[in-house]
């Protein structure tokens, strides 16, 4: 399905006819299809909504790099556009930082009745040495790589080099969503955790390496009404590596099949 927002013609999809709406958002480079189980069990209860951010999926790439307010803002236009008063909200990894900064308004048009974050990103990881290490040695092969006469000799070099630098995220994204991507990870949230006003289911593979199980506990400790259930064995896709448990855990919570 399509609709427009924020001058985008954003794609989005639609499950279920239940009255209380249910808006899911991705991870970053997250396609719709990994959630496809988790919407379809939702959707015997709640209408499910899911759109791809822009410049994801269907969805057209900002026309200039966007940070976690125009991702903020666009989130929120999307869910005022169906003039619902209530909603449950579910955020993957990036859509959970989308949520947390939901909550940076003086005051939403809308009551979340509740949350659920998935190895939710947010919280900005402090640096060790080696990884200082490895920043300083990328912004000097930038800066080399930026000079004319260099430029001049090797023009795709710099490209190349960027190529292969940074998270695999980073990588996959064209030139343009790189900027955004950065300017995203770079916005720390904890401080908006107390705001998190919603009861909050935080589920969390204890090997995720992207936005570790020490991530989930911090926000356990600072969301007001939040709960964590952590999934053994599982990686940052917890919800793909331990699904019955996963599953079970998401009817508990949102009373599904009682």
């Amino acid at each position: 399905m399509k609709t427009e927002i924020m001058g985008i013609n954003v794609n989005y999809r639609r499950e279920g006819n239940g009255s209380e709406f249910f808006f899911l958002f991705h991870g970053w480079g997250a396609p719709l299809s990994l959630y496809e189980r988790t919407i379809i069990e939702l959707s015997a209860k709640y209408t499910v909504i899911a759109p791809e951010f822009p410049g994801f999926g269907e969805t057209p790439e900002p026309d200039s790099p966007w940070g976690m307010e125009e991702y903020t803002n666009f989130a929120l236009e999307f869910i005022r556009s169906f003039g619902t008063e209530r909603v449950v909200l579910y955020g993957h990894s990036f859509g959970g930082r989308v949520i947390i900064k939901l909550f940076e308004k003086a005051e939403l048009p809308f009551t979340v009745d509740k949350i659920i974050l998935v190895d939710s990103a947010g919280i900005k990881p402090k640096k060790s040495l080696s990884v200082k290490a490895k920043i300083a040695a990328y912004k000097t092969g930038k800066w080399v790589l930026n000079l004319p006469p260099v430029k001049a000799l090797f023009p795709n070099a710099l490209i190349k080099f960027q190529s292969k630098s940074g998270s695999s995220d980073y990588r996959a994204a064209s030139p343009a969503m790189r900027q955004c991507f950065t300017k995203v990870v770079n916005e720390d949230l904890t401080h908006l955790l107390p705001s998190v006003s919603a009861p909050t289911l935080l589920i969390w593979g204890d090997k995720d390496d992207s936005t570790p199980l020490s991530d989930g506990k911090l926000m356990e400790s600072r969301i007001p009404d939040a709960g964590l259930v952590v999934l053994e064995g599982a990686g940052h896709y917890s919800f793909l590596e331990q699904p019955y448990i996963y599953l079970a855990v998401l009817r508990s919570f949102l009373s599904i099949g009682e």
